[in-house]
């Protein structure tokens, strides 16, 4: 079982991300929307985008918390989420891809009924359609393996296969099937967090126009 970076947690975060907890000076702007200017939605793009890196700096803290989350299954949602990961780079998964299997479950850091919706929402802007897709309707996916046992449809994948190209269903599949439901083994041998860091920056540094 591979932990994360050094068992860090939230309290423990990167310079970068220190650096952008310390309070930034004010400028002379608006105080409602409706008043501004250009210039001052200029201003703030400017800055939003030379701060770009702390959305990855915050990716990686909502990682790092889910070493936390262990709630009855064979490994904590941390390992869980790195062993999937690895999983999906190692059958050869785009860059894209392998992130997102890292984050699939983030969600769970905030609400685990609505994770699926919660991940999906974070990756839209940073991923391709097909692989926002691939995560947003993951649950019911690898509801094959488990939904039964709670009187649940094990079909409920079928639902979505109107609404999705036949090639995104198809890596939807591959995603519950081979690198998610099975991602529950101790004695894997799963790449650490760090491994994935540079690859996480390099997704989530540039959004994509939505």
């Amino acid at each position: 079982m591979t932990r994360g970076i050094g068992g860090a947690g939230l309290g423990e975060r990167s310079e970068a991300s220190r650096r952008h907890n310390v309070p930034m000076a004010t400028t002379e702007t608006f105080t409602r929307m409706d008043e501004s200017t250009a210039e001052q939605w200029a201003e703030i793009g400017k800055q939003t985008f030379a701060h770009r890196d702390r959305v990855a700096d915050s990716v990686l803290a909502m990682l790092r918390s889910l070493e936390a989350i262990t709630d009855g299954f064979a490994v904590d949602q941390l390992e869980h989420s790195v062993q999937t990961a690895t999983r999906a780079e190692r059958a050869g998964a785009d860059a894209e891809v392998v992130v997102t299997a890292l984050c699939h479950d983030i969600g769970k850091a905030v609400s685990v009924p609505n994770h699926p919706e919660i991940a999906a929402a974070i990756l839209k802007p940073y991923v391709r359609p097909e692989v926002h897709d691939m995560i947003r309707v993951h649950q019911d996916f690898q509801g094959r393996h488990y939904y039964a046992h709670f009187g649940g449809d094990p079909d409920a994948r079928e639902t979505h296969r109107a609404e999705l190209d036949p090639e995104v269903f198809s890596l939807a599949e591959r995603f519950a099937d081979e690198w998610d439901q099975v991602a529950f083994d101790p004695d894997y041998d799963s790449e650490p967090l760090e491994h994935f860091e540079p690859l996480v920056r390099e997704v989530f540094a540039q959004a994509k126009m939505l």
